[in-house]
């Protein structure tokens, strides 16, 4: 599930600050177990099916990764790393309540701060004052903001996608232009009239 980067109401904030809903966790160390969620404008709901299809694509590249949820939403493709035995997730997410609720699911999990983080802001600006390269990235931004060519151009310009690292992108299956940079090597695809999904990797 994604949110949009527009900031909501006062109404719409006041009404989405308590949990309405789950995300279960597929598989893993926390397999089965179901982590709430708020009803935020914007947040737009992961499947399950489709996370299992991406998660079998990530297969090889989940263990001990370091990973990065640049639009993090419900943080569930970064929990569902973190279950799949990644190192470490760093969560990035805009709305202050869907964020507080990403914390209390690190602690609700029993995360260290070592393994989870929450970072509570707008994403370009906070991949500008990242350093540490990442193994695993997470980009599947709100639809309809064009958002992904500037979040590609920082993860690029900071060198924040390591070598042989590997990073899923999912936007709109129409209508969405973006380009990523040379070193980047598609290895998956799947295409919809809704959605269009890829993973690319990073060459040494």
């Amino acid at each position: 599930m994604k949110r949009g980067e527009k900031r909501t109401s006062k109404s719409s904030v006041a009404a989405s600050s308590k949990p309405s809903g789950t995300v279960r966790i597929i598989s893993g160390r926390f397999r089965g177990r179901k982590l709430p969620v708020l009803d935020v404008q914007g947040l737009r709901p992961t499947t399950d099916k489709n996370r299992e299809m991406l998660f079998s694509w990530l297969m090889p590249y989940t263990l001990d990764a370091r990973c990065l949820d640049a639009f993090a939403g419900t943080g569930g493709l970064g929990f569902e790393a973190l279950s799949r035995y990644g190192k470490s997730c760093t969560f990035i997410e805009l709305n202050k309540n869907a964020a507080k609720q990403v914390a209390e699911n690190i602690q609700l999990l029993n995360l260290s701060a070592q393994q989870a983080q929450i970072i509570q802001g707008n994403t370009s600006d906070t991949l500008n004052h990242l350093s540490q390269p990442y193994d695993l990235i997470f980009l599947d931004p709100p639809f309809n903001q064009n958002l992904l060519p500037e979040t590609i151009q920082s993860i690029d310009k900071h060198a924040l996608l390591s070598i042989d690292g590997v990073i899923y992108i999912e936007c709109e299956g129409q209508g969405i232009s973006y380009s990523v940079p040379e070193d980047w090597r598609l290895i998956k695809e799947k295409r919809s009239t809704q959605v269009l999904a890829r993973v690319y990797q990073r060459n040494s």
